[in-house]
Formats: C-alpha cells, structure tokens, sequence
C-alpha cells in the first residue's frame, strides 16, 4: 500500500503515507486554501441570507493559477473567434461566473479542508508516517482537492500538453522547477490510485 491509495471493504480507501509526504500534502493544500481565499461574508457578517445572495466576480482572476482553477464556461477552443463572436463569449463567461464562481471557490476550499482535517487526525505509527482512511465521500473530496492541487501546479510549470509533461521527466536534478515536478506527478500518481479505488 505504500504510496498508492488501495479501496476499502465496504467503500472507501487506504493510503500509508510517511511523515514527509503528509506533510508536503498538508502544506500544498494550505496554500490553495490561502490562494483561494474567504468566501463572501466570511470577514463580514455571519447573515446566511446575505452570503445565498451574494454575488460572484464578473472578471476572471487575474493570477493564472486561480484562472485555471477557475476558467471561463464558454470560450473557442478552436482559435480566436471573430469580434463580436469573442465579445458575446465574454459577457456569457461574466454572467456565468457572477453566479457560479463562490460556489466553485466554497466546494474547493471544503476539499481542501477535508485534506487538511484528515491528515491532522491521523495517529503515526511504528518508525513514522501513517495510514489514512478515508470514506467513500472522503476520498472523493480528497479526489477534487488533489485535481486543484495537480492544476496549480502545472499551471505554474506551464504545463498545457501531454508534451509539457513528457519534457518535465528530462528536467535536470539542478533545474529549480524540478521538486515543483515531483510534486506534481507524485500527486498525479495518487490521483491515479485512488480514482482506481471508486470505481466500480
């Protein structure tokens, strides 16, 4: 079971991981949470009607990491339309993104959460490290936080292609990207596994 989530009877995975990666995994998931940020009202008041009603951005972010985790719903993946083409795709994006990106943002930040949460309650056993288990409803959260995770990172590889990806396994040891590398195809791995463990 070392590095690869294995499924559970009954539903559910299993993950050793040492202290290191639990680590690595914790800290990754508190910068998404950071880079994500509060959702609406939660520095301001705790008015639950106010935050069902609250409005989302109309822009895209501007950091290329958040514009990954959150890109626009309707663009041309064929090319650059035409004028007005590009300007109906944009107030389509705008409107679209007002309803739907603090949604988004609160489903990210609670898979994050539950990474985190889930790894501050493991008990270490033997020389280190631990074994995680999730539930079912748990693995999938941590299946959507390690999906923004893998995102974030390869966007700040600029990783856009299955070619980017081949290039990153010739990066020399002295290339300052390369632990960024490890990381991301480390968690791609068990992205991998532990999709493998909900199927049916």
């Amino acid at each position: 079971m070392p590095g690869t989530f294995e499924p559970l009877p009954g539903g559910g995975a299993a993950v050793a991981l040492d202290d290191v990666e639990i680590s690595i995994i914790r800290s990754l998931a508190v910068q998404l949470l950071e880079l994500i940020g509060p959702g609406p009202g939660e520095d301001a008041s705790d008015d639950p009607l106010a935050e069902l009603f609250a409005e989302g951005p109309s822009e895209p972010p501007s950091d290329p990491v958040l514009k990954r985790l959150f890109p626009d719903a309707y663009s041309d993946p064929e090319g650059t339309p035409e004028a007005k083409e590009a300007e109906e795709q944009r107030a389509y994006s705008s409107e679209f993104r007002r309803y739907t990106e603090n949604d988004l943002r609160a489903g990210k930040r609670d898979n994050a959460l539950a990474v985190i949460r889930s790894l501050d309650a493991l008990s270490p056993v033997g020389d280190g490290g631990a074994v995680l288990k999730l539930s079912t409803e748990e693995s999938r959260q941590w299946l959507g936080s390690l999906n923004d995770l893998r995102l974030a990172i390869g966007s700040r590889l600029e990783i856009t292609d299955e070619e980017d990806t081949d290039l990153l396994y010739r990066l020399p040891d002295e290339d300052p990207r390369k632990p960024m590398v490890m990381a991301y195809l480390w968690l791609g791995g068990l992205q991998e596994t532990l999709v493998s463990t909900l199927l049916p």
